[in-house]
């Protein structure tokens, strides 16, 4: 990535923190009595997030802190971690939102996850932004060109899964572009024979 994308990009701890953000507000999504579907949309939605943000902090970001603080042993715990929440997402994906598990599995995943944050947030990104300022944007830069190149192997998975853990917003998003289209397609055709 070129030096001027690098110092347009966010930090990479911003980003990091970002990823936490949403996930946990998904968290906030998942109901014991939604329906099966939306349980469903909503697991999966946080699972493939968590995914690619393990993948992500795997590749780009302990790699860098490691170069300054390899002893750290928060540092040392978040392979594990991040091991951890994946054993519970292969147990998540096997299950079913029928099954009574379902949701006990879920609140495993949010304790390992809330637990993994907080290690990040109170530890790792404050260390990181010391250690690492200069390079905090061209991290950011690379985690960025790395995410876009993850999540489009999964185009379909994010977009169904966005549209059922958000069935109104999609709805009110599908209007609009109804509305929309329709108002172009009648401008053109007023312009043609006009």
């Amino acid at each position: 990535m070129s030096r001027e994308s690098s110092n347009l990009s966010p930090a990479i701890t911003t980003m990091i923190r970002l990823d936490h953000m949403h996930v946990l507000a998904a968290f906030h999504r998942y109901h014991r009595d939604s329906a099966w579907w939306r349980k469903r949309a909503i697991v999966n939605s946080v699972c493939a997030a968590l995914e690619i943000h393990a993948q992500l902090e795997e590749e780009i970001f302990y790699p860098a802190l490691a170069e300054v603080a390899a002893t750290n042993q928060s540092l040392q715990a978040s392979r594990p971690a991040h091991d951890a929440v994946r054993a519970t997402i292969r147990e998540l994906r096997a299950t079913g939102p029928e099954n009574a598990a379902y949701d006990a599995l879920f609140m495993q995943l949010m304790r390992d996850t809330l637990h993994h944050v907080a290690d990040e947030e109170t530890v790792l990104l404050p260390m990181a932004e010391r250690a690492l300022k200069q390079q905090l944007r061209s991290l950011g830069a690379d985690m960025t060109r790395r995410r876009i190149e993850l999540l489009k192997e999964r185009p379909t998975e994010v977009a169904v899964n966005t549209m059922r853990t958000f069935p109104l917003a999609t709805l009110a998003l599908a209007t609009a572009f109804v509305v929309c289209l329709t108002c172009a397609v009648r401008g053109n055709a007023r312009r043609r024979h006009g």
